[in-house]
């Protein structure tokens, strides 16, 4: 681990893989089957929390700012904090791809709506699916229903999607959103935990796009292939099994989350 909470690897420097124990402790527990789904959620929130703050420190613009503190009424020119903020003109649209998304575009919308003014932060809502062959094999992703309240033109894009899979849910929601609703400023997808099928897939697709995860699962790997850096030998990686689920992972999220019956 290094002092920058970021892991070591190869698959380039548009993904950045949070490195810390917190976040090893608490995947661990929302992929076991032992946690209560109150501790989960809690879990989740928590996770979210910490990749919005990393993400977003590194990624909006920012400005220069001069704010009088408490402390300028009896000390005027000491008592003004000055340093770099963020820009309270960026606008930001995080994007809830339903179901496995709600909780975590949540967390993401209201956390930023306590930094930036409440006019430039906006929840969007994508009714999106997987579809699947008679033999249960992913072959593409259902876009059949939308709230998105404009356009993303000149905005920060997030994608607090859980699960980063097969990347066909993240670049068939982007390609919606840049055909009908213009072109973001930056693209940040922020996936709990990726395969490194997925991290190739939304790489390849948008060249303005960047990753922040918690974990890459690659459990499907051979041995020699595990014991190497990570990304080192990522055409050989693997982390989706038959029916494109992640492993080791946490399962199918989007249920889990919802406490769905079946």
């Amino acid at each position: 681990m290094n002092r920058n909470w970021e892991l070591s690897h190869g698959y380039g420097p548009r993904v950045h893989v949070l490195d810390n124990c917190f976040h090893a402790t608490a995947l661990a527990k929302i992929g076991s089957p032992d946690t209560p789904h109150r501790d989960l959620l809690a879990l989740l929130r928590s996770v979210y929390h910490s990749l919005l703050v990393v993400s977003c420190g590194r990624e909006l613009p920012r400005v220069q700012a001069a704010v009088p503190t408490r402390m300028a009424a009896t000390h005027p020119a000491a008592g003004v904090w000055r340093g770099e903020v963020f820009d309270t003109a960026a606008q930001v649209v995080v994007v809830d791809i339903v179901r496995a998304g709600i909780v975590p575009s949540q967390v993401c919308f209201e956390l930023l709506g306590t930094i930036l003014p409440e006019r430039n932060v906006r929840l969007d809502h994508l009714s999106m699916s997987r579809v699947a062959d008679d033999h249960g094999q992913v072959v593409g992703v259902d876009l059949s229903g939308s709230k998105i309240g404009g356009s993303v033109e000149g905005a920060t894009v997030l994608l607090p999607d859980p699960m980063g899979a097969t990347g066909g849910t993240t670049v068939r929601a982007l390609r919606h959103y840049f055909e009908h609703h213009g072109r973001p400023a930056r693209v940040v997808a922020l996936p709990m935990i990726a395969t490194p099928e997925y991290l190739r897939v939304v790489l390849d697709a948008f060249p303005e796009l960047v990753v922040y995860t918690a974990r890459v699962d690659r459990g499907l790997s051979d041995a020699e292939t595990l014991a190497r850096v990570p990304g080192e030998a990522w055409s050989k990686e693997r982390g989706l099994d038959a029916k494109s689920y992640i492993v080791p992972g946490a399962g199918g999220m989007g249920e889990i989350i919802n406490n769905s019956w079946c």
